[in-house]
């Protein structure tokens, strides 16, 4: 339930209680001459969908837009007259409130910045280390979702402050992410604090930010349809903003780290994750919002923001789509990979069980076969590890024999390194 405190100028009390009185609400009214220029407070409870519709009556009929109306949250109201009032079937907030709280989402620029900085500083330190409780933990404090739907509900109410307010934060904002996780990464690089040698493209909390697939989409899609429920009907807004932050901030913070460690593939790989995931939140909740019935106040502007609507919408999809095309082509060269190791593997469990090998027991070492070797047609190296009993000696065409398995195996060329060891057991 809502309460709406209408402020009414002197002079304009008839026509807000026969307002009142035509969309059948209840109201009480106040009257003191404390008020100044206003002459009478009138409250009128009211469900949340019927907010939009009463304000606009008001205004329709001649309450002007510098009178003050104040909309509050009735947190319990005891009447036996409540299931008249409200059916429990309203929940959608109203045009003002939804501008109220997306404005109220996006914080001030200074408060922004520091808490998207430190979140940023914990996430990174959550991929160095391979923490994935640590990431999760840095999402609660990034303030990325208000920017995300401040810019959205800007467009479909045809407020251009709050949408290019929304549009620059959001810019801005994961600019910093990346300027600070390149920083704190360099600073770290080559210190006593992570091993020598250590290989950022080799951390697993990394990697699954650089081999990004078409699933991803799903995390982006459902984290924008998550902020528009949250906002329109004002429920769990902190914890669908740990879902749009996990969708922006661990990729962008592993762009830095790619331009610390100069690593120009992790950068367009994670690159390409921040994108899409970003142009899919705004498309979802721009077609959402709009869905649901968000207009301008003024309906002459309807026309002119649908178009402008529409225009983003095939910019959006365009852009998504072209962005996509590199989220297949990792999404099929990480099902090559994968596949050929899991072919080698089970090759090779098969061939220690053969007669034609006995004796022999084989062991997959490693496969080094990695997303840019598919698209370089590179072959895949192989290492296996053969145990033989001692003394047992194996043809001179055997290393042959296993690649020839192996790639009838895997139907792909191979490099195939054997690397056999005299095995006695006890008993």
């Amino acid at each position: 339930m809502r309460l709406v405190q209408v402020f009414v100028p002197r002079g304009k009390l008839e026509v807000v209680l026969e307002t009142a009185d035509e969309a059948g609400v209840d109201y009480a009214v106040s009257e003191a001459a404390s008020y100044g220029e206003f002459e009478a407070l009138v409250s009128i409870p009211v469900p949340p969908d019927a907010v939009e519709p009463l304000l606009a009556a008001f205004r329709t009929a001649g309450l002007p837009e510098s009178s003050y109306t104040v909309v509050t949250a009735a947190e319990t109201i005891i009447s036996e007259r409540m299931p008249e009032i409200d059916d429990g079937t309203g929940t959608r907030i109203s045009r003002e409130e939804l501008e109220a709280r997306a404005r109220e989402l996006a914080p001030a620029a200074s408060t922004y910045f520091v808490l998207l900085v430190v979140s940023t500083i914990i996430a990174t330190a959550g991929l160095l280390l391979d923490s994935a409780a640590t990431i999760i933990g840095a999402m609660v404090v990034a303030p990325l979702m208000g920017p995300a739907l401040a810019a959205s509900v800007g467009v479909v109410v045809d407020d251009e402050e709050l949408a290019a307010r929304g549009v620059v934060l959001q810019v801005a904002g994961l600019a910093a992410t990346v300027a600070t996780a390149a920083v704190l990464g360099w600073l770290l690089r080559g210190t006593v604090l992570l091993p020598p040698g250590f290989d950022i493209t080799a951390v697993p909390q990394i990697r699954e930010r650089i081999t990004p697939n078409v699933i991803a989409l799903f995390l982006a899609l459902g984290s924008g349809v998550a902020g528009v429920v949250s906002l329109v009907r004002n429920v769990g807004s902190v914890l669908v903003g740990v879902a749009i932050a996990v969708a922006l901030v661990p990729p962008a913070a592993t762009v830095g780290l790619g331009i610390a460690w100069w690593h120009p593939t992790v950068v367009v790989t994670a690159g390409t994750l921040v994108l899409v995931n970003l142009l899919s939140i705004n498309l979802t909740a721009l077609l959402l919002l709009w869905g649901v019935g968000y207009r301008p106040e003024r309906t002459e502007r309807i026309d002119r923001v649908y178009d402008r609507l529409r225009s983003r919408v095939v910019v959006l999809l365009a852009a998504i789509a072209v962005l996509s095309l590199v989220l297949g082509g990792v999404t099929y060269g990480t099902y090559q990979t994968a596949a050929v190791e899991h072919e080698v593997r089970t090759e090779l469990e098969s061939m220690s069980d053969d007669p034609a090998f006995e004796a022999f027991r084989f062991q997959e070492i490693g496969v080094d076969y990695e997303l840019i070797d598919v698209y370089r047609d590179d072959p895949p190296s192989v290492t296996v590890l053969v145990e033989r009993p001692a003394g047992e000696a194996e043809s001179a065409d055997f290393a042959d024999r296993v690649r020839e398995r192996l790639e009838e195996a895997t139907g792909t060329d191979l490099e195939v390194t054997v690397e056999l060891v005299d095995t006695q057991r006890s008993g």
